[in-house]
């Protein structure tokens, strides 16, 4: 199930966002925090099914489309289509806006195959 992240979650969060390759100094993982916790163009939201083992991150480009900025999965977890289903309920939680892949995000992106983005 997909949750909006709260300030609470915020161990968890870095946890999660530091297995992105880009996010491992902890400078870094930090601005990236702050940057989801304040601005209302970037949403970070956490997969939870007993514990909270994935998270997704999305900027809004425009009233049109988003950006899936950051993906990661716990990897004791991966290769189970969490990622996949991530994306999935992502479609639900913006219904109608086009879903794009970063740069650092679209090989993962691609495996999924979605439809209505690039």
């Amino acid at each position: 199930m997909l949750i909006r992240y709260k300030k609470p979650f915020e161990k968890i969060a870095m946890g999660l966002l530091s297995f992105m390759p880009n996010e491992k100094d902890l400078k870094k993982l930090q601005t990236t925090m702050k940057q989801y916790e304040n601005s209302d163009q970037w949403q970070l939201f956490l997969w939870k099914e007993e514990d909270i083992i994935g998270l997704i991150g999305v900027s809004l480009i425009d009233e049109n489309q988003i950006e899936i900025q950051h993906i990661s999965v716990n990897p004791s977890h991966r290769q189970q289509g969490i990622g996949k289903n991530m994306v999935q309920a992502l479609k639900e939680v913006f219904p109608g806006k086009l879903i794009k892949a970063s740069s650092e995000t679209a090989e993962f992106i691609d495996k999924c195959k979605m439809e209505g983005s690039e």
